[in-house]
């Protein structure tokens, strides 16, 4: 099978051209480490070679693997230009596909020379069609290649920017130069983007021994890749009113270093600081450029990963917690946090925490879809991820991942797929395996029945509430919930702290007959989910049980026939050598009467399907 060079590809380069996906021949490849690793490649079209092609920083890997060699066949996807100072052009590959390996390919084709770029090049221009090279090798499969999304370089500055700086040539319908993001680096000394801002920060206070001050961060993206940018105390005032996520801007004159990954998921060697020379100013036209990008890591491959990699990851919001404060002990500040359980296809369930605003304004009704770009991974409890300030959260996102999510939630085997967790579940135990039971199912498995409890969820409808002995007198400190023993001299002892306080607190302990269509159980409820079922706090419920015994069986008697879904702990367990099942309800909650009816439609489409067969 003949393989084609696209002659006269590069000398159409050199002069601003932009052949479309020409075959050029690898001739040499080095890598370069002089600062952060790049891979520099020069590159034949059969008649002309150049040397200033350099590949993505993303496509470092092919480097890396081998995927790129000597004498190698590649399309070039994309590429992006760039004119030096002394007017030769470096070539940015940011897609490329290995068409032919190099032991495909009987060495060299052809006799290409070096170009000349300060020449004409009269015999190759975009308007006449290339010369065809060609050579017989075998036929192979094509390497992976890297999407991304072509866009403009060349951009007008408008005549009145709203921007807080501009360049010195920013006169109306000028024209400047654009660099592409993935062209940046450290000995640049004039350079403009055009980016779309991603991502930005709250702002943000630091202290340290050399004093202290605020910061706020963006995350800006353009065709060719992606930078961070800071900016700190003296610039915070002056750009953070300014610049919004998802507006495009012309920015320049920032300092470029080194960046630090331990701080960032985004995909460059080089970050950005602004200072007091930077520019930033709106650009009106930027709808070429592309929104946020990820790099979805599945679920299932988290406990596969190093702690405190920093990911991007999709899921369905299964389940969530309620708010909660904790106070931070570095500074003994007070924030937000909540937990939210993410499953993606497949069938693994990951815990996510939310800070500060991210958590209050966190709306998880209807199980929307959450693309969580730079979380951070953690090894507490199992596997959970962490939202940092730096991270993007997108509910809904209008990507096709979102899309193929929802529809194999909403419509596929995901209603009724148990979720298994990788995370430790403590808070929102609905989420571990979830094992769907119905109660007769229960007894005839004989769950519990192991060395380790067995934990099942059920929908079920309590029929009894024994409210004989429901409460007892505790120890009143947070720490203890020990039964206290009244002194009958107005005090209370407790002996496991081994005091006497002059008052107490009630607990509960509830006991209670759960009840489906086949068959019913007893099961044990501690105190958070006794006051869910009853509605009412336990020292509120002590004190009407001393003050008004007709209100207290009121509440209980509302409290009946009420149906609930359940999660419940079964283990075997033996008390004066008499062995048998305790039921402790471990959560309770409303019953999702759409989300149950779309569960027992898949299972009896399932048994269908089954009895069809």
């Amino acid at each position: 099978m003949a393989i084609r060079l696209s002659e006269g590809a590069i000398a159409s380069i050199v002069q601003g051209g932009t052949p479309s996906q020409p075959l050029l021949q690898v001739i040499s490849i080095r890598k370069i480490t002089n600062g952060p690793p790049r891979y520099r490649v020069l590159m034949s079209d059969g008649v002309h070679t150049l040397s200033s092609f350099l590949l993505a920083t993303q496509l470092n890997y092919m480097g890396d693997e081998g995927l790129i060699s000597i004498n190698c066949i590649c399309q070039i996807n994309r590429f992006i230009c760039n004119t030096m100072k002394d007017g030769r052009r470096a070539v940015v590959i940011v897609d490329l596909k290995v068409i032919r390996r190099a032991d495909q390919v009987h060495g060299k084709i052809g006799n290409p020379v070096p170009i000349n770029e300060g020449q004409s090049q009269q015999s190759a221009t975009v308007a006449n069609p290339p010369t065809i090279q060609s050579v017989q090798t075998e036929s192979a499969p094509d390497a992976a290649s890297i999407h991304s999304i072509p866009g403009k370089f060349e951009s007008k500055l408008p005549s009145k920017a709203g921007g807080v700086r501009g360049p010195s040539n920013s006169t109306g319908g000028s024209q400047i130069k654009v660099v592409p993001i993935a062209c940046l680096n450290p000995y640049q000394s004039k350079w403009t983007i055009r980016a779309r801002v991603t991502n930005k920060t709250h702002i943000r206070t630091w202290s340290n021994s050399r004093g202290e001050g605020r910061l706020f961060s963006i995350e800006l993206l353009d065709e060719s890749g992606e930078i961070r940018a800071t900016v700190f105390t003296e610039q915070v005032d002056k750009f953070f009113p300014l610049i919004e996520v998802n507006k495009v801007y012309f920015v320049s004159k920032g300092v470029l270093k080194t960046a630090n990954k331990q701080y960032t998921s985004v995909k460059n060697d080089y970050e950005m600081t602004f200072n007091s020379e930077t520019s930033v100013i709106p650009c009106n036209d930027g709808n070429d450029l592309p929104t946020v990008q990820f790099e979805f890591v599945p679920i299932s491959q988290l406990e596969s990963k190093s702690k405190d990699t920093i990911l991007d990851v999709i899921g369905i919001c299964k389940s969530y917690e309620a708010v909660t404060t904790i106070t931070v002990r570095s500074n003994s500040r007070e924030v937000s946090k909540r937990n939210v359980y993410l499953m993606d296809m497949s069938g693994k369930v990951v815990s996510t925490t939310l800070w500060g605003d991210d958590a209050e304004k966190f709306d998880g009704s209807g199980q929307p879809v959450m693309a969580i770009k730079g979380a951070r991974l953690s090894d507490f409890g199992g596997r959970s991820l962490s939202v940092l300030s730096s991270s993007t959260i997108l509910m809904n996102p209008d990507i096709p991942e979102a899309f193929k999510l929802r529809a194999w939630c909403v419509d596929a085997e995901g209603q009724v797929m148990e979720g298994t967790s990788i995370s430790d579940m403590k808070g929102n135990s609905f989420l571990g395996n979830t094992n769907w039971k119905v109660l007769l199912e229960v007894k005839n498995e004989t769950l519990g029945h192991g060395n380790k409890p067995d934990y099942y969820t059920t929908v079920g409808t309590i029929v009894y509430l024994k409210k004989e002995n429901c409460m007892y007198q505790a120890c009143p400190t947070a720490e203890c919930n020990k039964k206290v023993v009244d002194q009958q001299n107005g005090l209370y002892r407790c002996e496991k702290c081994d005091r006497e306080f002059p008052n107490f607190k009630y607990r509960m302990i509830l006991s209670l007959n759960l009840a489906d269509f086949g068959e019913n159980q007893w099961i044990t409820c501690f105190q958070e989910t006794s006051e869910r079922i009853l509605g009412q706090k336990t020292d509120y419920l002590g004190e009407l049980k001393d003050s008004n015994e007709q209100a207290f069986e009121e509440i209980f008697q509302k409290a009946n026939f009420q149906s609930y879904t359940c999660r419940v702990r079964v283990k075997l367990e033996t008390y004066n050598d008499e062995s048998r099942i305790k039921a402790t309800m471990m959560d309770v909650k409303p019953v999702d009467h759409k989300e149950y009816s779309k569960r027992l439609i898949m299972n009896i489409r399932k048994h269908a399907a089954t009895q069809a067969y």
